[in-house]
């Protein structure tokens, strides 16, 4: 029974790695860094190759096939919880305030960040946009200085790669 059990154990561990591995993978190919990527993918099937010859070996044990369910599903939380520890990358922030446009601007500009103001039209009337490129581990502090100002303005972030010109953190 121990056998059985120390099987499963094996192959859910050998897929949460590369389940993990796989979520960084992911976001790695996305930001163009096709080197490592590959490198991440590498390790990846490798990983599931040997999972899989195991659980084929054994594929009459049905607690083998819940550590391969179970590995996967904590693959999945333990890679997104990584991915978004480590914050790779860079992000863009859109930032519309209602009242407080040029004080947000001046405190992020206050703390180095780059902002490019944009003149937008809303339903009720005229906006400025900011949007601002960020490290993406500087999301945090960047929505401490914002909710410190305005805790009702619309805040998105979303991926961005940059192509040439101002990077963040040039000016830190």
């Amino acid at each position: 029974m121990l056998e059985i059990i120390s099987g499963a154990f094996l192959i859910m561990c050998l897929r949460v790695c590369d389940v993990t591995i796989g979520t960084f993978r992911t976001l790695l190919v996305v930001q163009g860094k096709k080197f490592h990527a590959g490198a991440a993918g590498f390790c990846e099937v490798l990983i599931w190759i040997f999972a899989m010859r195991y659980i084929v070996q054994h594929m009459d044990v049905t607690l083998n096939l819940f550590g391969y369910a179970a590995g996967y599903g904590l693959g999945n939380i333990l890679g997104i919880t990584l991915e978004q520890k480590f914050s790779i990358g860079y992000a863009e922030v859109i930032i519309i305030s209602k009242h407080f446009t040029d004080k947000i601007a001046d405190e992020l500009r206050k703390y180095q960040y780059g902002v490019t103001l944009i003149p937008g039209e809303g339903g009720r009337g005229g906006v400025s946009i900011l949007m601002v490129l960020i490290r993406r581990k500087d999301f945090k502090e960047i929505k401490k200085i914002v909710d410190s100002i305005d805790k009702e303005c619309f805040l998105s972030i979303q991926a961005s790669q940059p192509y040439r010109g101002f990077m963040p953190g040039g000016r830190k």
